[in-house]
C-alpha cells in the first residue's frame, strides 16, 4: 500500500483509527538466545573478516 502525503498533510486524517492488521504474528527472539555456538571470540571473527579485504 502507498500513501502519499500532501504538505499539512498528517496520517492520522488519511487513515481510520481502528484499523487493525489480522493474521500477524509477533516474533520471538528470545527463542533463538544462545544458539549461535562459536568456537572463537567474536572480535576474532570480525577482525579475520576485515583482513580478508586487504
Amino acid at each position: 500500500m502507498t500513501i502519499i502525503l500532501k504538505k499539512g498533510q498528517h496520517l492520522n486524517d488519511l487513515l481510520p483509527t481502528n484499523t487493525s492488521i489480522k493474521g500477524t504474528k509477533k516474533f520471538n527472539a528470545k527463542k533463538y538466545v544462545g544458539v549461535l555456538n562459536l568456537k572463537e571470540e567474536p572480535i576474532l571473527i570480525q577482525r579475520k573478516m576485515r583482513d580478508e579485504w586487504e
